[in-house]
């Protein structure tokens, strides 16, 4: 097998089709090279710098980009590993249905502080924000490079009413306001006391 099959291979098979140019030095010494003949040939397509996403078979290569959740939880994958980190605030939103605009950054959380990646493919960046994540409630959601973690939609509602607590917000509202139906309360009661969040939750419920 040649080296570029071999890199073509290991994109397919990585965690949410996603690789780093960095981790590649063991298949190929010179990978640059054989990584722009796979982007040539509509094999794979470039998330970020020295990030590599395998192209699905069923889609034009020449036109085809993931949706900024599924770019964004790849590129995290791709820094932290797989199932660690966790799509949050509005990104989160989006995967759950409940903003139906689209945003120019993807926000996700990981164990350790990492500054903020810019996407190659589109106009748009992936914000990193340090957390406890295995703290966090959080469930598989689908993208379209395969699933991901994301908060549930009970720890989505707490994050953005902390996160903008006047309410000034438009984007976090409506997700709030979408949102909210599908909470349970219990669970919403459960988080806010662990991850003290207490008031923040007084204040969505007296906002209801």
């Amino acid at each position: 097998m040649s080296g570029r099959e071999e890199i073509a291979r290991l994109a397919a098979r990585a965690p949410l089709r996603t690789i780093r140019v960095a981790d590649l030095a063991h298949v190929y010494a010179h990978p640059k090279k054989e990584i722009r003949e796979l982007r040539l040939r509509g094999v794979l397509h470039r998330l970020a710098r020295g990030i590599y996403c395998a192209v699905p078979l069923d889609v034009d290569a020449a036109t085809w980009r993931p949706t900024l959740e599924a770019a964004t939880a790849a590129v995290a994958t791709a820094h932290v590993g797989d199932r660690v980190p966790v799509l949050m605030g509005l990104t989160a939103a989006r995967v759950h249905r409940a903003l139906p605009r689209a945003v120019g950054e993807g926000h996700v959380a990981v164990p350790t502080y990492r500054r903020p990646t810019v996407l190659a493919d589109r106009d748009a960046r992936v914000v990193f924000t340090e957390r406890d994540v295995s703290a966090l409630d959080a469930v598989l959601v689908p993208t379209d490079l395969g699933p991901a973690l994301a908060t549930t939609p009970e720890q989505t509602v707490l994050d953005l009413a902390r996160t903008d607590p006047r309410g000034h917000d438009v984007d976090a509202q409506e997700a709030i306001d979408a949102l909210w139906p599908a909470c349970d309360p219990a669970q919403l009661q459960d988080l806010a006391e662990h991850q003290r969040m207490r008031a923040t939750l007084r204040r969505l419920e007296a906002g209801r």
